[in-house]
């Protein structure tokens, strides 16, 4: 949806909003309403670190929102697709808000997102979080930090689990008794999230304790895995071995931040190609984990089950959401057939062969490098999408409409992962997108992409065919024109490995 022409007159009053625990100001960016750095919950430090979030006291007075909150990441963490700066600061459990109506007269829809960064990274002070155009179209956002790497996830004997899946639900608690103030209907809340934040709205999606919190799901490119109980209490223990403290609350707080990363750096996720091969077999090491309280069972067997059916879902990824883990590997590649690398990254010989048949068109088009690429996306992140939807579509009521995000980046060679954010948010101006997108970025693209989001937050539903028993049709969001298409066989080449 492009935006309004003219722009909207500024305005120079400061809006005021009352949340429960305290008025804040924001600022007037045209028509949108902007609040940053609202605390959902009290600094997880001193008493309070590695414990269960606590809402925010009150405040007296009205509390300034017009800069970014401090970030549970710290520091750079080198070059990332996506900027998320990071902000210092103990407060770093809060949410931006993006409204057109900051009134408590107001019922819009609420999309809420969750951002990525494998669980160990990400800051929702991303100029590409930006809510701006979903307040163009009638739709409040919601932004959320949350504590990340072991802070966030990892075991402590003594602490409580997933301490990041329950600032989520902190936060969506928050959204339940706050976003009426500022326009939105508490009855109407839209989860999304990108990458781990697809894995972390999957994750809510599949968890009894979270259903009454939203409504509708967006899961873009989203990894998810099984950790188990034992798994996780394993890491917690050599992290702490690691450390060379006892692996309970008392031992962790012993330890500065930076430590506590360094403890837990050999959990973190895959960097390249022979990182890839870790993932691919032990899957994300850092990650909600199966708790048997929380999480009570992996993400895609409780979805089979119909947890969350009454939920609409709309899931996709893009094409080749991590095939650049190859670009340094090209010119060995074209020499190596695809069956044995394929091989050493674990496909079992039973799959080898009927993967390899349903990609071949691929191969012969693309090569070798091409065709590892599209494994390692496939594995980590285009096979969930098949494997719920179907699942789903066994459910009677849950309607899943499945996508592909098929453009090519001009500066990068591949529909990357990451690719589809600025679209999803029709922020193709903000800082950093020329690097991905190139210097003229697709207009048609993010009306179609954004405007499909925009549709399942305002009505539950968006205008393509969901998967249904012997139907597997999904949109395919591509450039130029048809911005987007439907297609039957759009994850063919992935059934294979699901």
């Amino acid at each position: 949806m492009t935006p309004s022409t003219p722009a909207d007159p500024p305005r120079l009053e400061q809006p005021v909003v009352a949340t429960t625990a305290g008025r804040v100001r924001g600022f007037w960016r045209g028509g949108c309403a902007t609040f940053l750095g609202i605390p959902y919950a009290q600094p997880p430090v001193g008493p309070l670190r590695f414990q269960a979030p606590v809402p925010h006291e009150p405040w007296e007075g009205v509390r300034d929102a017009t800069t970014q909150g401090a970030t549970p990441q710290r520091g750079a963490t080198g070059i990332t697709l996506i900027p998320e700066p990071s902000v210092p600061g103990r407060s770093t459990l809060n949410v931006n808000v993006f409204t057109p109506s900051p009134s408590p007269d107001g019922a819009l829809p609420v999309l809420v997102y969750i951002h990525g960064g494998a669980y160990v990274s990400g800051s929702i002070a991303s100029p590409w979080y930006d809510g701006r155009s979903f307040a163009r179209d009638g739709v409040v956002v919601v932004t959320v930090s949350y504590r990340l790497g072991f802070d966030g996830f990892g075991w402590i004997a003594d602490a409580p689990s997933n301490r990041g899946v329950r600032d989520w639900m902190a936060a969506l608690e928050w959204v339940q008794g706050n976003v009426r103030a500022f326009g939105g209907d508490p009855d109407r809340v839209t989860i999304a999230g990108q990458s781990a934040g697809g894995g972390a709205v999957l994750t809510l999606l599949s968890m009894p304790a979270a259903q009454h919190l939203f409504h509708a799901v967006w899961a873009m490119s989203a990894t998810i895995g099984v950790i188990t109980p034992e798994e996780s209490e394993a890491d917690g223990r050599r992290a702490a071995a690691v450390a060379r403290v006892e692996p309970t609350v008392a031992g962790w707080r012993a330890l500065t931040e930076r430590q506590v990363r360094d403890a837990a750096a050999d959990l973190v996720a895959m960097r390249d190609l022979h990182g890839a091969q870790a993932v691919l077999s032990d899957g994300l090491r850092i990650a909600p984990a199966v708790d048997g309280d929380l999480i009570r069972e992996p993400v895609v067997r409780s979805l089979a089950r119909g947890v969350g059916a009454d939920k609409p879902l709309v899931i996709g990824t893009t094409d080749d959401e991590f095939s650049m883990i190859v670009d340094d590997h090209r010119r060995w590649l074209r020499w190596v057939p695809v069956a044995p690398v394929l091989a050493v990254l674990g496909l079992p010989r039973r799959r080898r062969r009927p993967y390899l048949a349903a990609n071949a068109a691929l191969r012969r088009e693309h090569g070798t490098a091409a065709a590892i690429g599209r494994f390692v996306t496939d594995a980590l992140f285009r096979r969930h999408v098949a494997r719920i939807a179907r699942a789903r579509a066994a459910r009677p009521g849950a309607a899943t409409w499945a996508y592909r995000f098929a453009w090519v980046s001009p500066t990068r060679g591949w529909s990357l992962h990451c690719l589809d954010v600025p679209f999803f948010f029709d922020v193709l101006d903000a800082e950093g997108v020329e690097l991905i997108a190139g210097d003229d970025p697709p207009q048609p693209l993010a009306d179609a992409v954004h405007g499909a989001a925009v549709d399942l937050a305002l009505r539950g539903a968006v205008d393509w065919d969901p998967w249904a028993a012997g139907s597997t049709m999904s949109r395919v969001f591509d450039h130029p024109a048809p911005a987007s298409r439907e297609q039957a066989d759009a994850y063919d080449g992935v059934l294979p490995l699901t």
